[in-house]
This record gives structure tokens, sequence and C-alpha cells, in this order.
């Protein structure tokens, strides 16, 4: 499993929060990748919003997210925390669809 993503998930629940982090620019595909508080890695956004949301991260917005619902090991690890992310203004200009 990637990097014991199947341990660090049984340890969140529904209503932590998580650290989104962009990758590097000049990565392609962008990705944002989704770390817990502790720092470790648990996965990364869809590509559906990581394409624009990359880059608005890496100008300088911000964004943070909460994990709405964290399923039990009968779901897919991929499919099993569902995010709400929430992007506020900043360097990036105005936040995303707003």
């Amino acid at each position: 499993m990637f990097g014991g993503r199947e341990e660090l998930l049984a340890n969140l629940e529904d209503g932590d929060g998580v650290k989104l982090v962009p990758d590097p620019p000049g990565q392609e595909p962008a990705e944002v990748w989704v770390h817990l508080a502790s720092g470790d890695p648990i996965g990364h956004l869809p590509p559906e919003i990581g394409t624009w949301l990359c880059p608005w991260l890496q100008r300088g917005g911000s964004a943070h997210a909460t994990a709405l619902r964290v399923g039990d090991d009968t779901v897919p690890s991929w499919r099993r925390v569902v995010l709400e992310v929430v992007c506020e203004g900043g360097q990036g200009g105005e936040a995303p669809g707003g």
C-alpha cells in the first residue's frame, strides 16, 4: 500500500484538518498532495481540482481542507476520504471561482 496509507487513514477522523501541499513549479501534471497534520502524505487531490489549484497555490494562494467523511477499511483507500477544500485570497489573486 502507498506509504502505509492504510495505517495513516486509520488515525484520521471526520472533522480533522489536513494540509494541502502543491507540487513544485514545473511538475507535469501539477498535483496537490494531502498530508496529515503530522506531515505524512496520504494521497493527492483529483486531477480535476489539482490542475487549477496547484498553480494558484504556487502563486501564493491559500487553501485549507477538512475531512468531511472518512470511510472504513471496506472502502478503497483512494476513495476513503471526502474533503472540503476552502480557498482564500492571497498572492494567488482572488480565490478561484470567486
